[in-house]
């Protein structure tokens, strides 16, 4: 029998806000129970410690970047070389899921005023379709990054390249929901953090996890803390059960 995930990878911990109806996005974020539960998150993002964070691009441009499109003109024409590249060795990372080559960044490490992500070094994760022009211009600013997978990203091959290539043995991650699934149905997800805010939203907004895609992984985790704060803010950690034998 295939056993899976038998390769070298960082632990990983997805850690997420959500509402009370497993939204991640939504104006309950914006309410004074969503300020303190945001408030929470942070603190715990710092608790929990690691080599970086993962996020998709939108997430990445929604909180760093307020979407700004890279500058690729004056990079049309130019040869590049199409392998991984690591700017440098860092104390902790930006991880972007960016298949095709779209975040526009204003440096090579992120710039925050929240103390738990600023100075983050970048490793874009690219596929095979992203353009000369965006590789070029990723490495003139001093941006690290890998290749993985030729349309949508191989997530076992983007753990084992963080592990090997940068040194990343514990990380987190953070949204958003499509991103989430993506590492779950991979079953790269050791532990999951919540925090849960005491609002629902009007169920227009994203989900957690991608619809009923998710349900039978999650079945492999295990609920092994529950938290009710004076400020009616509840945080709760599954644990992914892994069976004897069979190593992650």
């Amino acid at each position: 029998m295939k056993r899976k995930n038998i390769f070298p990878r960082p632990y990983m911990i997805l850690h997420m806000v959500v509402s009370l109806d497993n939204k991640i996005t939504g104006e309950f974020l914006d309410s004074e129970d969503g300020r303190r539960a945001c408030d929470k998150y942070y603190k715990i993002h710092k608790e929990l410690g690691g080599n970086g964070f993962i996020c998709g691009r939108i997430t990445m441009e929604g909180s760093f970047t307020q979407g700004k499109a890279p500058e690729l003109d004056c990079y049309k024409g130019q040869a590049v070389d199409r392998s991984d590249y690591v700017a440098k060795k860092a104390p902790f990372y930006a991880v972007s899921i960016d298949p095709r080559g779209a975040v526009g960044w204003y440096g090579a490490d992120i710039v925050d005023d929240d103390e738990g992500y600023n100075g983050a070094h970048i490793i874009e994760v690219l596929s095979s379709r992203a353009s000369d022009e965006y590789i070029a211009y990723l490495r003139d600013k001093g941006i690290s990054y890998i290749f993985c997978g030729e349309d949508k990203i191989d997530i076992p091959a983007l753990c084992e390249k963080l592990y090997t290539l940068f040194g990343i043995e514990k990380i987190l991650l953070e949204g958003g929901g499509k991103t989430n699934t993506a590492f779950l149905e991979a079953g790269v997800i050791d532990e999951i953090s919540l925090v849960v805010c005491p609002e629902a939203t009007d169920g227009e907004e994203i989900d957690l996890f991608d619809g009923v895609r998710a349900t039978k992984a999650l079945r492999k985790y295990k609920l092994t803390g529950v938290e009710l704060g004076d400020d009616d803010i509840l945080t709760m950690l599954y644990v992914k059960k892994h069976k004897r034998g069979i190593k992650c």
